[in-house]
């Protein structure tokens, strides 16, 4: 009999690669033609304005038309920046944020098609986070938008420092006993910056919420000191009873601690992007790179300290010590040699500076006995913008300035001097500042520390 005459390719096992390679060519076809999907949108740290946003879209879009059809209102100048399927928000400096944002985000991909339209709810302002008096010890608290202050660390004997973590994710605490002996606290905070609102109405800033406080380290301290960055890692320096029991570990946000055989002279601090840290020498500062990056070791001469950093990465403020007893303060900047700004017989108290070091605040301190406070304002070039003696009032021991970019303020802790000789010292109190002015803004709160807490 004879058989049925087949062609090659029409067995089970051909037939079936073929089907399969049709479908997968439909499949493509239609993921083609679908619309970009906005995979997510999360806030980020800004270097240039007072807040910016990251959008990791499906597809690479068209940022024209992401610009011409998203809005923001109150209408703030914006750009978007980037390119392929990751762009980022970018508000334009000098501007002020007093309310939530609505976003309503619109545009198309490379191809044309239409990225469906969204609205979000974008609140970038920061958060007052102070050391307050609580009971016989102390707390932290928060101040929210709307002036009211809420508690939420529990109550330690004393709380001597305070560092964010991340965006706002967690706070950094050292507390110190009755004993005087040290322990390291991560406190775990969720706020809530951006929530999608679909047709619904803007909704009211949700509360700051804490977590339980999370021990860091083996137990107490004879002594600790950290530092934190916007990745969230966290550095400690602790010791013990005896000189070799002192340790330098780095907590990341992921993973598990790591020490670091490490040698310095003073306190240690994070980059706050992250990758390295700087290191205070018997002959200056180092810059060193942390693992996984190679090792590699960049050194500043010099007596200097550092005093703070710009939000820009790479720029910082160094206070040079002179063998006159004068003190300069100085800009450096990555490639190039730090510039001095501003030279003088009194002591830096405390500096902070917006975006790569635009504008520049200094708190100077002159005199013994009942020393006067002056608040100045440089430029990058050195060139005095503002300069105001804050009469009747001397810093809290400890205490910083801090910088907040969406209201254009500053943050301190002053403490009012009494006119009275003998007289008992008056409580320290949270003062803001307008960063342009240098105008006074005494809170009613009690505080021992401030500083701005990220808003995630």
């Amino acid at each position: 009999m004879t058989r049925p005459f087949r062609l090659p390719w029409a067995g089970p096992l051909p037939l079936t690669l073929a089907l399969a390679g049709l479908l997968a060519l439909i499949q493509q076809q239609l993921l083609l033609r679908q619309p970009p999907r906005l995979e997510r949108l999360t806030p980020v740290a800004a270097s240039s304005g007072p807040a910016a946003l990251q959008a990791r879209f499906s597809r690479p879009m068209d940022p024209a038309s992401l610009q011409a059809a998203s809005s923001l209102a109150p209408p703030l100048a914006h750009r978007w920046l980037g390119d392929g399927d990751t762009l980022l928000l970018n508000l334009s400096p000098d501007q002020r944020i007093s309310s939530p944002l609505l976003l309503e985000l619109a545009g198309r991909d490379r191809r044309g098609l239409a990225l469906p339209p969204q609205r979000w709810q974008w609140d970038p302002r920061p958060r007052l986070l102070a050391v307050v008096p609580a009971g016989s010890g102390e707390q932290l608290q928060v101040r929210e938008h709307d002036g009211r202050w809420r508690p939420i660390s529990p109550v330690w004997p004393r709380i001597t420092m305070v560092e964010p973590l991340g965006g706002g994710e967690a706070v950094a605490v050292v507390s110190r006993s009755e004993t005087g002996r040290f322990r390291v606290w991560r406190l775990p905070l969720r706020q809530q910056p951006l929530r999608p609102l679909g047709r619904g109405r803007p909704a009211a800033p949700a509360p700051v919420q804490a977590g339980a406080p999370e021990p860091i380290g083996a137990g107490e301290m004879v002594f600790a000191h950290i530092s934190g960055n916007r990745r969230g890692d966290l550095l400690v320096q602790a010791g013990g009873e005896q000189p070799d029991q002192v340790s330098i570990s780095l907590w990341p946000a992921r993973g598990g601690p790591r020490v670091l055989p490490l040698e310095a002279s003073g306190a240690l601090r994070l980059l706050p992007e992250g990758g390295a840290l700087v290191v205070p020498e018997i002959d200056g500062l180092s810059l060193r790179d942390l693992p996984p990056r190679p090792e590699r070791r960049q050194t500043l001469p010099g007596s200097r300290d550092l005093s703070s950093f710009c939000p820009r990465a790479g720029r910082a403020l160094l206070v040079r010590h002179w063998p006159d007893f004068r003190r300069s303060l100085e800009l450096v900047e990555p490639g190039v040699a730090p510039r001095q700004l501003w030279l003088g017989p009194q002591a830096l108290a405390a500096t902070a500076c917006s975006r790569g070091g635009e504008r520049i605040w200094a708190l100077l301190i002159e005199g013994v006995g009942r020393p006067a406070l002056t608040l100045v304002s440089l430029d990058r070039r050195g060139s005095v913008l503002a300069s105001r003696r804050l009469a009747g009032w001397e810093l809290e021991p400890g205490t910083g300035l801090s910088y907040d970019p969406t209201s254009d303020r500053l943050a301190l802790v002053l403490r009012p001097l009494g006119n009275r000789p003998g007289a008992p010292p008056a409580a320290p109190r949270a003062v803001l500042i307008e960063a342009s002015s240098l105008t006074l803004q005494p809170l009613p709160q009690e505080a021992l520390q401030a500083i701005w807490l990220p808003a995630g």
